[in-house]
């Protein structure tokens, strides 16, 4: 076992003298060390209630002969850091995690792993912090949250309140309307219930192999959901207990692989995830090696009908619904049976992708369409490409309102702060452009998640009249013709930080476009005097991060 080398041989009697004052026994030195790592803190939804998680947990790792450490790493809940400058923490968190995960586990050479996120960046720092290390991995998330209801029924979300802030501004809404939206968006603890950016990436899991059916659709805080995490905690000791060639399978680089960020995708399309996904994937894709260039997600995306329309792209369907519907499987299922999109491959349950998902039936198709009756015939993300974005930007085609094709003129802006100030003081009118900049990885920095911008165009009536384009990321409940991760960025050099309001844009997004109609020699005369913003910074942590990130068509991953 890995763990020999902390707790076998003479030379290591100081070591084991240390771990017998955490209470370990003759005993437990013959049984495989598995970290239990952990995302609970109070703050977020989604992770307040995961220390007793890993009760669960370590209760059943214990009972199946192996010997649990539970740590922790860190969270940032992204809609409580949204619309302040503690925005600017989200995205940098994901290295914070995938760093402390690769500390803790190789400095004390544990034999294998169980991880517990649930929501943001949590879900692919702790997948990343995996691919470095790669012992057997399982990952088990905290479950998604139910959805909320009005006093009438009507089912809502937390993007249902960030764009009641938009209608309560336009003066659709009043006061006691915004406070009810307030006070029953969010019943209980979960990841927020639609498909946002941490239940795309808990659904992305399945599909990857690295998680057990049912981990990004069954309810947090059920009986259901306990059993899920006990099932988790076994599968992680039969592997450990394996002989160590069969164990090898299992190492995590042998199941999240280049066929496993392809089923990830695949299934991305199918069901509309956040546009988030594409910045994590590509960031997890250069972690495993995998050599994934962002202009094959069209590709993808072309062969791939979206049969799953969850909110915010339909706002009366939330995670339960899709679990109700046949969960991920039967999703995965119903897509592969058009040329089988899907690639098969090992899952951490042992049986292959084919295998796991044979069977699988929609059972209501109202909830989870079938491939002869989709939303579209193509999948809920597509990557734009122009002198305005060369090396591509995102748009979440699933939650498009209005056109698809779109020519407007640009109201610039080089904040989130002045956008909204801007929007908010009607800068902002039908068939404009917002091209919101400095908002990258680099220019931000941290790459904000900008819901409030989009939320008010959404409840000002704006949302099917106007398009916005960002350097930055939008949260998973965006919607509307929002495109955003522009790269290269203003902060690089990027040909958004030269638009002049006034400027005409073009977007077709069924033919991958996106173009500043200027020509070549006004922007040539442009760039002659130009230098790219620098936001002042007082943290050293994220004067550190910006000048290592690289930009969102390169997965904002740190540069060595």
């Amino acid at each position: 076992m890995r763990s020999d080398e902390i707790k076998k041989g003479y030379q290591r009697a100081p070591h084991r003298s240390l771990l017998r004052a955490t209470g370990l026994k003759d005993e437990d030195f013959d049984k495989p060390f598995i970290g239990v790592a952990n995302s609970f803190i109070e703050l977020i939804p989604g992770h307040f209630y995961l220390n007793k998680v890993a009760e669960i947990i370590k209760d059943e790792i214990r009972k199946n002969g192996c010997v649990p450490f539970e740590f922790n790493t860190i969270g940032v809940d992204d809609g409580i850091a949204m619309g302040h400058d503690g925005m600017l923490y989200s995205l940098p968190s994901r290295e914070i995690i995938a760093n402390s995960i690769e500390t803790v586990m190789n400095a004390h050479k544990l034999d294998a792993m169980i991880a517990i996120p649930n929501c943001d960046k949590i879900v692919p720092g702790m997948i990343m912090g995996a691919l470095r290390v790669n012992v057997p991995a399982v990952f088990v998330s905290g479950g998604p949250m139910a959805a909320g209801h009005l006093d009438d029924g009507t089912p809502i979300d937390l993007a249902t309140v960030f764009e009641g802030v938009g209608a309560f501004e336009a003066g659709e809404i009043d006061e006691a309307q915004l406070h009810a939206l307030e006070c029953n968006a969010c019943p209980g603890g979960g990841s927020c219930s639609g498909m946002f950016t941490a239940n795309s990436m808990n659904t992305l899991m399945e599909a990857m192999g690295i998680a057990l059916p049912g981990n990004g659709t069954i309810l947090a805080l059920t009986k259901e959901r306990e059993e899920l995490f006990r099932a988790a905690a076994r599968r992680i000791c039969e592997i450990a207990k394996m002989e160590q060639k069969e164990q090898e399978r299992f190492k995590f680089r042998n199941i999240l692989n280049e066929k496993a960020v392809h089923n990830a995708f695949v299934v991305d399309m199918a069901m509309g995830g956040s546009s988030n996904t594409v910045l994590h994937m590509l960031a997890i894709a250069n972690e495993a090696g995998v050599d994934f260039d962002i202009a094959k997600i069209n590709e993808i995306s072309k062969k791939v009908a979206h049969i799953a329309k969850i909110s915010p792209s339909l706002t009366t369907v939330h995670m339960e619904d899709i679990n109700r519907a046949g969960g991920v499987n039967a999703v995965m299922n119903e897509i592969n049976k058009r040329e089988q999109l899907l690639q098969d491959n090992l899952t951490v349950t042992g049986e292959s992708v084919y295998e796991r998902i044979a069977g699988a039936e929609i059972k209501d198709t109202e909830i989870i369409h079938t491939i002869d009756n989709p939303y579209s015939e193509v999948g809920g993300l597509a990557i734009l490409f122009g002198n305005l974005a060369e090396q591509g930007c995102v748009i979440k085609t699933a939650g498009i309102v209005g056109e698809r094709r779109f020519k407007g003129k640009a109201v610039c802006f080089d904040s989130q702060d002045e956008a909204i100030e801007g929007i908010t003081g009607g800068k902002v009118k039908a068939g404009d452009v917002v091209v919101l900049r400095y908002e990258g990885p680099k220019g931000g920095p941290g790459m904000q998640e900008m819901l409030s911008p989009t939320s008010l165009i959404m409840g000002m009536g704006l949302g099917d009249s106007v398009a916005l384009i960002t350097d930055g990321r939008f949260s998973g409940a965006t919607r509307g013709l929002s495109i955003g991760h522009v790269s290269p960025e203003a902060a690089e050099g990027g040909l958004i930080a030269l638009v002049e309001d006034g400027d005409e844009i073009f977007i077709d997004v069924d033919e991958y476009k996106i173009e500043l109609l200027v020509s070549d020699e006004d922007i040539a005369k442009r760039r002659e005097n130009f230098k790219p913003k620098e936001k002042p910074l007082t943290s050293r942590w994220l004067r550190q991060y910006r000048a290592l990130v690289t930009n969102a068509s390169n997965g904002a991953v740190l540069e060595a």
